[in-house]
């Protein structure tokens, strides 16, 4: 599914450059959970918005599905991040005047999917995670957990081939966070390929491999040891 070449990510501050990835070669295949780990300036956030079309690389190949990113236009790449991608950050990223389940709606929307279709995918998407029953509960109304679940409904009601979560239990104590990588892992048990970024190893360890970053380098790839 995505095969990065020697991909580097060169920032520029005034007079000086700052290099977040250095040259990172990595593959990752369908149904895969692959976990990223590293200290913060590490490269794990550059990379993740590299994956998720939402940064372009200043050197290197990346290709998804077989398909050279630098040849899409912002509106393929746009279509694509609404499609077959789905995301989940560690600050939920809810619209707080939205109801549960008009934030999960929003991607069907852009997509132009008709109401009646919209309403039965978010209906099963608010399922799948558990809520059904807090649809019509705006963020204020929820707990942290509840809402990182309902950013989760929102990655999956497209029905992406991949799900890219940042320290999506950074947000939530330890027990939350469990139930959280719990739901996580059994996506994946149901087909979803996953790309993990988190500085947590015991987080880490849920997937099936864990890639240290350091430096915008990966310094270890190697399979996960299960908890």
């Amino acid at each position: 599914m995505i095969e990065m070449k020697n991909i580097k990510k060169i920032y520029r501050m005034g007079s000086e450059e700052v290099a977040a990835l250095n040259g990172i070669t990595l593959s990752v295949k369908k149904h895969e959970f692959v976990s990223v780990v590293g200290p913060s300036g590490s490269g794990k956030t550059t990379l993740m918005n590299i994956i998720g079309c939402l940064d372009t690389p200043t050197e290197g190949s990346y290709k998804f599905e077989g398909v050279e990113i630098s040849q899409y236009d912002n509106n393929q790449l746009a279509r694509i991040r609404n499609r077959k991608i789905g995301f989940i950050f560690q600050k939920f990223n809810l619209l707080p005047k939205l109801t549960a389940a008009e934030n999960v709606e929003l991607p069907l929307i852009y997509m132009g999917m008709p109401g009646r279709e919209r309403k039965e995918r978010v209906a099963a998407a608010l399922k799948s995670v558990g809520l059904s029953n807090r649809s019509h509960h705006r963020p204020n109304e929820l707990s942290g957990g509840q809402q990182q679940r309902v950013a989760i409904a929102r990655a999956l009601v497209t029905g992406p081939m991949l799900l890219l979560a940042d320290e999506p239990t950074g947000a939530l104590d330890s027990k939350t966070g469990e139930e959280v990588m719990d739901l996580i892992s059994e996506l994946h048990s149901k087909g979803n390929t996953i790309i993990l970024i988190t500085h947590n190893m015991e987080v880490a360890k849920r997937g099936q491999r864990i890639i240290r970053l350091h430096d915008g380098l990966i310094v270890s790839d190697e399979e996960a040891v299960s908890v």
